[in-house]
């Protein structure tokens, strides 16, 4: 197959990418280390990220849209197996470990809204239920972060495997926003001033959001 170099990942779906990394490890950090009001905002970072995503889902450019990478076990093994093509964007594997991520993250953040740590802190959403409900939420919060974990860790072996096995780097893709291996056939990604003034303003809406959210 012919390959060429495409813009596959406009700039704010990298933005997003890169930022979502930095609050899931700064909230990791955080905590270990009892810095519990960091824990928070990192967490509002995460949410603000989610909303944008979900969003961004439909309104972004055509690689950035979860109608481009629709989860499929069936296509995920053929891609293993090497029974399909080369696509640009999120390969059928790598479409499951965003899903499987993007829901790990949204259940720890929403959840953490509602949990609270047995002495002083408490989610912002804590006082709209009762405290056997933040009790068990919080369970479930705590059992959460190991899933979240591993997931990363997959994430980061199936990094490894695209480029030692599959020969395809993905890291360098996300940080320029171009693939050097995309099918010469394939449609570029719009990432212009009008694509990033949207994401912007869908930006700035999500914090809004989560600032009213927690207040």
């Amino acid at each position: 197959m012919n390959t060429s170099t495409l813009r596959i990942w406009d700039l704010p779906t990298r933005l997003f990418h890169w930022g979502l990394a930095l609050g899931v490890a700064g909230s990791i950090i955080s905590i270990k280390t009892g810095h519990t009001d960091w824990h928070f905002r990192f967490g509002y970072l995460i949410l603000t990220l989610l909303l944008f995503r979900l969003v961004w889902g439909f309104a972004g450019p055509r690689y950035a849209r979860f109608s481009s990478f629709p989860p499929s076990l069936a296509a995920a093994w053929a891609y293993v197996l090497g029974r399909t093509a080369n696509t640009p964007g999120h390969s059928p594997l790598a479409a499951l470990s965003v899903y499987a991520l993007l829901a790990s993250c949204t259940f720890q953040v929403v959840s953490g809204l509602f949990s609270n740590d047995g002495i002083v802190w408490d989610g912002p959403l804590r006082k709209w239920i009762t405290g056997s409900a933040s009790d068990a939420i919080t369970a479930l919060h705590l059992a959460n972060r190991f899933v979240l974990i591993a997931l990363i860790a997959l994430h980061l072996l199936a990094i490894a495997w695209y480029r030692f096995v599959r020969g395809k780097r993905l890291v360098r893709p996300m940080i320029i926003g171009d693939s050097a291996d995309a099918p010469s056939n394939a449609e570029p990604a719009q990432d212009d001033l009008a694509v990033r003034l949207r994401a912007l303003a869908i930006f700035l809406a999500s914090g809004a959001a989560v600032g009213w959210l927690i207040r």
